[in-house]
């Protein structure tokens, strides 16, 4: 018993850091593309190659004999690619609001499919939480949102959709940390190839490569590394809500260092997110004890 409740700590910590650094690794994004302090392209590859750098960094340190030597998938570094560069690209013709949308929602949609595809039927209490979370993330980014451009649209649509698959791959992975490096380290080959697309169209400052520097080395690796590690004790429909409050924890980020105020908007949609986020993880567990208990 005591086993099972330190691997359920190990999995609500891991997914309360890695949810913080999507949080963080959205902030950067908007500093750096918002205020075009750096094109998407550079963007994408000094994320992707950073975190490629600190994440064989962090292996040297942790090499030990019993190293799992499953290390990533090709499959995998194309959708971190495909959401990485779609997503840079994409918040070059949407707002904030917009693009977290888009790409929230296509995350839910994938995933959800995704975990009914495979033959789980989700509980009535699970499509109430998700339906209750989904439209306080709504409700937060209501202000936001504009009428989204085709080209900005498809493209975040495609990030969101990469992402899901990633998060699918993840659920299988033995050892995060590897499989998180080798992912990274595998997109090298695809970043070059960007290079020398969009070779004649870059433009940067030293606070854009630092921003991408930080999301890439800190916020993606670091945080995607202990998001797969949480995924192995997660189902594919809690890992879908879960990421809805991510833009909860990227407000509260601006209220906390920007001093942005705490409106009642905040507090309502953060109510919600939270409160249809307990119904999925917690809801059809209740509702099945209760059943056995009456019978």
């Amino acid at each position: 018993m005591h086993q099972a409740n330190l691997s359920t700590a190990k999995t609500v910590i891991y997914t309360i850091i890695a949810l913080i650094a999507f949080a963080a690794n959205s902030v950067l994004c908007r500093l750096a593309l918002g205020d075009k302090e750096i094109d998407p392209s550079s963007f994408t590859s000094i994320r992707l190659l950073s975190g490629s750098i600190v994440l064989f960094m962090l292996i040297q340190f942790k090499k030990n004999k019993n190293t799992i030597l499953v290390k990533g998938s090709w499959a995998g570094s194309v959708m971190l690619f495909l959401y990485a560069a779609t997503f840079s690209f994409a918040y070059m013709t949407l707002d904030t609001g917009t693009g977290a949308l888009i790409l929230f929602g296509s995350v839910q949609l994938t995933l959800i499919l995704l975990s009914l595809l495979s033959g789980t039927r989700l509980h009535f209490s699970e499509w109430t939480g998700i339906g209750v979370a989904f439209s306080g993330f709504v409700y937060l980014m209501l202000p936001q949102v504009s009428t989204p451009s085709i080209l900005g649209f498809i493209l975040m649509t495609i990030s969101g959709i990469s992402w899901g698959f990633y998060t699918l791959i993840g659920r299988s992975s033995k050892n995060s940390l590897l499989d998180t490096a080798y992912n990274f380290f595998r997109t090298t080959p695809f970043v070059i190839v960007l290079f020398l697309i969009n070779n004649q169209h870059f433009h940067y400052s030293l606070k854009g490569i630092i921003l991408a520097t930080l999301s890439g080395g800190i916020a993606s690796a670091l945080g995607y590394t202990l998001w797969y590690a949480a995924l192995r004790k997660l189902t594919m429909t809690q890992a879908a809500v879960l990421q809805l409050v991510v833009p909860t924890f990227a407000v509260l980020g601006g209220v906390l260092f920007v001093s942005e105020s705490i409106t009642l908007r905040i507090v309502i949609s953060a109510s919600l997110i939270l409160g249809g986020i307990l119904l999925v993880l917690l809801g059809k567990y209740y509702f099945v004890q209760v059943r056995a208990e009456n019978h």
